[in-house]
């Protein structure tokens, strides 16, 4: 089994606080990694609120929770049953000690919504991400097989630990169909799932890329721009896309203003694309653009919570993949599918530009070696490692 980082995190935060949110993707192991912070925890009581016998003991939640003040209380899939939020927060001020509820939830958004309006300064909040490359570490076999591995497949766990590659993408093909026909039209919504489809296809088709609402509106058969903005919101909320905004900084230059959009799970990725395997990957010409959708989701989830992002880029052609700015550093990060990369004059500008405190090339190389002062190539887990 592979060990999560998060797991001492969330640990650490219920010993803070009287409840934390484990917000993450379906299948992604938020029900295996929350039992496993139960076990720590004498008498843990574990609900899933998609299962009736379990949505039938919360049936006067007031007294359940009276009744188990004294226990760590876990819901799973706790979007399920919104109205439990308004019960939870006189709850917590009833008994206000560490370590009362763990939520899981599965859509950003919504539970996020929900749990903000109730649960303010009671509730930590946390993600689960798919497997990260630092969290492979020490395992069997070769570490950048592994790797090649985690970006071909992604990091849901059924998908990454398949048996073969084609048992994989089996795998995700049944994620991603499951997804559109009953997760979200559960959350209430009720485009049709083949129209999801395809906007989540054409989306793959442009990732990395600037989000245009109207063109993309006009390929799916003349929707409004509003309406296209409303697929890209269900689909950010349900934690499959990431819409990456433009680093805004007062340099005198025009700058870009559209969102890039990013498949999050590599693995999604290529099975919307239909890239069953590295060979496959290798000759597609999304390759480029995948590593970088990979990389970018590997150094966000490990950002502090504090920390703010984009990526950067002028109508003159200045161009950063990705600023990270945190503890009053500013730090820019360009990512390049090449054991020999050479960036290009928009990255110096853009260093320029923006005063980097450090700028950072990822590739997959062997060992880290310096371009110039403050600016260095690093192979993929040593970028993970200094964050």
């Amino acid at each position: 089994m592979i060990e999560r980082h998060l797991f001492s995190e969330i640990d650490a935060r219920l010993r803070q606080q009287p409840a934390a949110v484990l917000l993450g993707p379906r299948q992604v192991g938020k029900t295996t990694l929350a039992r496993q912070v139960a076990a720590a925890w004498p008498g843990a009581v574990f609900l899933d609120m998609e299962d009736e016998a379990d949505r039938a003991r919360l049936a006067q939640p007031r007294a359940f929770f009276g009744r188990y003040r004294d226990r760590l209380v876990v819901i799973d899939e706790v979007q399920a049953l919104p109205e439990i939020f308004a019960v939870l927060r006189p709850e917590i001020d009833a008994e206000r000690r560490p370590g009362r509820f763990l939520l899981l939830g599965s859509a950003s958004g919504k539970l996020l919504r929900q749990s903000s309006e109730s649960l303010a300064g009671r509730v930590a909040y946390l993600e689960l991400t798919p497997f990260l490359i630092n969290e492979l570490a020490g395992g069997d076999g070769d570490f950048a097989a592994r790797i090649s591995s985690l970006w071909l497949r992604g990091g849901f766990p059924s998908s990454f630990l398949a048996t073969d590659d084609a048992e994989s993408l089996a795998w995700r093909a049944d994620l991603i169909r499951t997804l559109l026909t009953r997760d979200l039209p559960q959350l209430g919504v009720t485009i049709p799932a083949e129209t999801l489809r395809r906007f989540w296809r054409m989306c793959a088709h442009l990732h990395g890329q600037l989000f245009n609402a109207s063109q993309l509106g006009l390929a799916l058969g003349g929707l409004a721009h509003t309406t296209v903005a409303r697929y890209l919101d269900l689909l950010v909320d349900a934690l499959m896309l990431r819409r990456l905004e433009p680093w805004y900084a007062n340099v005198g230059k025009r700058l870009v203003k559209s969102p890039k959009v990013y498949v999050r799970d590599s693995g999604l990725l290529h099975a919307l694309l239909g890239i069953a395997s590295l060979d496959d990957l290798a000759g597609h010409p999304v390759a480029g653009l995948s590593w970088e959708g990979f990389m970018i989701e590997q150094l966000i989830a490990g950002l502090p919570p504090l920390a703010t992002f984009g990526f950067y880029r002028t109508a003159v052609g200045a161009e950063l993949d990705l600023i990270v700015e945190t503890g009053g550093k500013r730090v820019g990060y360009e990512i390049k599918l090449s054991n020999a990369p050479r960036p290009a004059r928009g990255f110096w500008t853009a260093c320029e530009d923006l005063g980097l405190d450090r700028a950072v090339v990822i590739a997959p190389v062997r060992e880290a070696y310096p371009l110039a002062d403050n600016v260095e190539v690093i192979p993929p887990q040593q970028a993970i490692a200094r964050g």
